[in-house]
Protein backbone atom coordinates (compact mmCIF):
# COMPACT_ATOMS: atom_id res chain seq x y z
CA UNK A 1 0.00 0.00 0.00
CA UNK A 2 1.46 3.36 -0.93
CA UNK A 3 0.84 6.49 0.99
CA UNK A 4 -0.17 9.56 -0.94
CA UNK A 5 1.36 12.74 0.38
CA UNK A 6 -0.54 15.90 -0.28
CA UNK A 7 1.19 19.18 0.24
CA UNK A 8 -1.65 21.35 1.49
CA UNK A 9 0.32 24.57 0.92
CA UNK A 10 0.85 23.54 -2.69
CA UNK A 11 -2.73 22.40 -3.28
CA UNK A 12 -4.23 25.53 -1.71
CA UNK A 13 -1.76 28.39 -2.08
CA UNK A 14 -2.30 31.47 0.03
CA UNK A 15 -3.36 34.72 -1.55
CA UNK A 16 -0.14 36.25 -0.20
CA UNK A 17 1.95 33.69 -2.10
CA UNK A 18 -0.01 34.26 -5.30
CA UNK A 19 0.43 38.02 -4.92
CA UNK A 20 4.20 37.62 -4.49
CA UNK A 21 4.34 35.50 -7.62
CA UNK A 22 2.29 38.06 -9.54
CA UNK A 23 4.61 40.87 -8.40
CA UNK A 24 7.68 38.81 -9.38
CA UNK A 25 6.21 38.20 -12.82
CA UNK A 26 5.41 41.90 -13.22
CA UNK A 27 8.95 42.96 -12.28
CA UNK A 28 10.57 40.43 -14.63
CA UNK A 29 8.21 41.36 -17.47
CA UNK A 30 8.94 45.04 -16.87
CA UNK A 31 12.69 44.45 -17.03
CA UNK A 32 12.40 42.36 -20.19
CA UNK A 33 10.10 44.91 -21.83
CA UNK A 34 12.59 47.67 -21.08
CA UNK A 35 15.44 45.56 -22.47
CA UNK A 36 13.69 44.69 -25.74
CA UNK A 37 12.24 48.15 -26.32
CA UNK A 38 15.57 49.83 -25.56
CA UNK A 39 17.51 47.41 -27.77
CA UNK A 40 15.08 47.86 -30.66
CA UNK A 41 14.85 51.65 -30.48
CA UNK A 42 18.59 52.10 -30.10
CA UNK A 43 19.12 50.00 -33.26
CA UNK A 44 16.43 51.89 -35.16
CA UNK A 45 17.60 55.34 -34.03
CA UNK A 46 21.18 54.64 -35.12
CA UNK A 47 20.24 52.32 -37.97
CA UNK A 48 23.22 53.21 -40.16
CA UNK A 49 25.72 52.33 -37.39
CA UNK A 50 23.78 49.15 -36.59
CA UNK A 51 23.89 48.11 -40.25
CA UNK A 52 27.65 48.72 -40.48
CA UNK A 53 28.26 46.67 -37.31
CA UNK A 54 25.96 43.92 -38.54
CA UNK A 55 27.96 43.70 -41.79
CA UNK A 56 31.09 43.03 -39.72
CA UNK A 57 29.50 40.01 -38.04
CA UNK A 58 30.36 36.49 -39.21
CA UNK A 59 26.99 36.11 -40.91
CA UNK A 60 26.07 35.23 -44.49
CA UNK A 61 25.81 38.41 -46.55
CA UNK A 62 22.33 37.46 -47.75
CA UNK A 63 21.03 37.59 -44.14
CA UNK A 64 22.28 41.08 -43.22
CA UNK A 65 19.46 43.19 -44.67
CA UNK A 66 16.78 40.86 -43.26
CA UNK A 67 18.36 40.93 -39.81
CA UNK A 68 18.85 44.69 -39.91
CA UNK A 69 15.12 45.20 -40.33
CA UNK A 70 13.79 42.04 -38.70
CA UNK A 71 15.73 42.02 -35.44
CA UNK A 72 14.50 45.39 -34.10
CA UNK A 73 10.95 44.58 -35.21
CA UNK A 74 11.15 41.17 -33.51
CA UNK A 75 12.48 42.80 -30.32
CA UNK A 76 9.58 45.27 -30.33
CA UNK A 77 7.14 42.42 -30.94
CA UNK A 78 8.50 40.58 -27.90
CA UNK A 79 8.19 43.76 -25.80
CA UNK A 80 4.53 44.10 -26.82
CA UNK A 81 3.77 40.41 -26.26
CA UNK A 82 5.17 40.55 -22.73
CA UNK A 83 2.85 43.45 -21.91
CA UNK A 84 -0.34 41.65 -22.94
CA UNK A 85 -2.30 39.47 -20.54
CA UNK A 86 -3.05 36.81 -23.14
CA UNK A 87 0.33 37.01 -24.89
CA UNK A 88 2.64 37.22 -21.87
CA UNK A 89 3.57 33.52 -21.99
CA UNK A 90 4.53 33.75 -25.67
CA UNK A 91 6.59 36.87 -24.91
CA UNK A 92 8.39 35.10 -22.07
CA UNK A 93 9.08 32.09 -24.31
CA UNK A 94 10.46 34.26 -27.10
CA UNK A 95 12.52 36.26 -24.60
CA UNK A 96 14.02 33.07 -23.24
CA UNK A 97 14.83 31.68 -26.69
CA UNK A 98 16.31 34.93 -28.00
CA UNK A 99 18.37 35.49 -24.84
CA UNK A 100 19.73 31.93 -25.07
CA UNK A 101 20.70 32.59 -28.71
CA UNK A 102 22.32 35.94 -27.90
CA UNK A 103 24.13 34.46 -24.90
CA UNK A 104 25.48 31.60 -27.01
CA UNK A 105 26.65 34.06 -29.65
CA UNK A 106 28.43 36.22 -27.07
CA UNK A 107 30.04 33.12 -25.53
CA UNK A 108 31.33 32.09 -28.97
CA UNK A 109 32.61 35.61 -29.64
CA UNK A 110 34.34 35.64 -26.26
CA UNK A 111 35.97 32.29 -27.01
CA UNK A 112 37.53 33.76 -30.14
CA UNK A 113 35.58 31.52 -32.49
CA UNK A 114 34.88 34.45 -34.82
CA UNK A 115 38.11 36.42 -34.37
CA UNK A 116 37.75 40.08 -33.48
CA UNK A 117 34.22 41.36 -34.11
CA UNK A 118 32.32 44.41 -32.89
CA UNK A 119 29.16 44.16 -30.86
CA UNK A 120 26.12 45.03 -32.97
CA UNK A 121 23.95 45.86 -29.97
CA UNK A 122 22.65 49.36 -29.63
CA UNK A 123 23.11 52.11 -27.07
CA UNK A 124 24.71 51.37 -23.71
CA UNK A 125 24.88 47.66 -24.44
CA UNK A 126 27.32 48.25 -27.30
CA UNK A 127 29.78 49.87 -24.87
CA UNK A 128 30.09 46.73 -22.77
CA UNK A 129 33.07 44.45 -23.15
CA UNK A 130 32.37 40.88 -24.21
CA UNK A 131 32.80 39.51 -20.65
CA UNK A 132 30.43 42.08 -19.18
CA UNK A 133 28.03 41.42 -22.03
CA UNK A 134 28.13 37.69 -21.33
CA UNK A 135 27.30 38.24 -17.64
CA UNK A 136 24.51 40.67 -18.56
CA UNK A 137 23.06 38.15 -21.03
CA UNK A 138 23.28 35.28 -18.56
CA UNK A 139 21.44 37.34 -15.94
CA UNK A 140 18.69 38.27 -18.41
CA UNK A 141 18.47 34.69 -19.69
CA UNK A 142 17.96 33.47 -16.12
CA UNK A 143 15.39 36.23 -15.55
CA UNK A 144 13.46 35.24 -18.69
CA UNK A 145 13.51 31.53 -17.81
CA UNK A 146 12.58 32.20 -14.19
CA UNK A 147 9.79 34.52 -15.34
CA UNK A 148 8.43 31.81 -17.62
CA UNK A 149 8.63 29.20 -14.85
CA UNK A 150 6.98 31.53 -12.32
CA UNK A 151 4.26 32.48 -14.82
CA UNK A 152 3.43 28.81 -15.49
CA UNK A 153 3.49 28.04 -11.76
CA UNK A 154 1.26 31.03 -11.00
CA UNK A 155 -1.30 29.96 -13.60
CA UNK A 156 -1.34 26.42 -12.24
CA UNK A 157 -1.65 27.48 -8.58
CA UNK A 158 -4.17 30.21 -9.31
CA UNK A 159 -6.53 27.62 -10.80
CA UNK A 160 -6.32 25.57 -7.59
CA UNK A 161 -6.92 28.64 -5.44
CA UNK A 162 -10.36 29.33 -6.93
Amino acid sequence: MSLIRINVAEAYPSQKRLNRMKITISIICGLLTLLWAYAAFSKLLSYHDFLIQLKRQPLPTWSISGLAVGLPIFELLIAFLICGNYTKKAGLWLSSVLMICFTGYVALALSGAFGSIPCSCGGILSRMGWQTHLIFNIVYTILALFGLWTFNRYKKLNIHAR
